[in-house]
Formats: structure tokens, C-alpha cells, sequence
């Protein structure tokens, strides 16, 4: 998909809390999520990141999910998922209600998004 395509891409705004680790370093950082897509997410917070980075972002309901740094802007910065998510799981209530996630099994030949 090219940039063009990738922007049409359905997405939640919202805002949540998450917690983010970088590749490499042993800090964990908690960060806004200002929206959220199955393929990936834009993330707010003070955090020393490149493009290209490994990262990894703990959503509500969902937990621990791989991904790459896709761009960086100020203290804004998009990630994309390495296995697609499903966004109305992470934005659902924590409360009142169970909401069960199993992400998709690994396909023997995939290939990785390019960004």
C-alpha cells in the first residue's frame, strides 16, 4: 500500500494511556494514543524514538503488541502494528463488560507491511 492508500485506512480517534518499550532500552514510557487502526496508531508522549524502531505498545484489553516506528513529529509518532489489532477491542470499557481478544496466528509465508 502507498502512503496515499495507508491514510484511508479506517481509524478510531480517541484518547487512552499506554505504556511503550523501545527496542533496546529498558525504560517503559507511557504515552497518549490519539488514535488507533487495525494496521496501527499514532502515539503522543516524550519519548526519544527514530524512525525504523522496534517498539512494543501495551493497549487496554489487547496487551503487549509488536510494531515499528513509521514517523516521527515533534513528540507525535506512528506505529505500525506488525499483526493487525482489532481497535474496538482496545477502545471497549474495562468495566461492566468482557471483552475477549485472540490475536491471529502467524501465516507461514507473510510478508511485513512496508513503511
Amino acid at each position: 500500500m502507498s502512503n496515499v492508500e495507508t491514510r484511508q485506512v479506517d481509524r478510531d480517534s480517541l484518547f487512552l494511556l499506554a505504556q511503550l518499550r523501545v527496542d533496546g532500552q529498558e525504560q517503559m514510557y507511557r504515552v497518549k494514543v490519539r488514535n488507533l487502526s487495525a494496521g496501527g496508531m499514532m502515539a503522543e508522549g516524550d519519548v526519544q524514538v527514530l524512525r525504523g524502531a522496534l517498539v512494543e505498545i501495551e493497549l487496554r484489553n489487547i496487551g503487549w503488541v509488536d510494531g515499528t516506528v513509521a514517523w516521527k513529529q515533534g513528540n507525535r509518532f506512528g506505529i505500525a502494528f506488525v499483526d493487525e489489532i482489532d481497535p474496538r477491542v482496545a477502545r471497549a470499557s474495562i468495566t461492566g463488560t468482557t471483552v475477549s481478544y485472540t490475536p491471529p496466528s502467524p501465516e507461514p509465508d507473510r510478508k511485513l507491511r512496508k513503511i
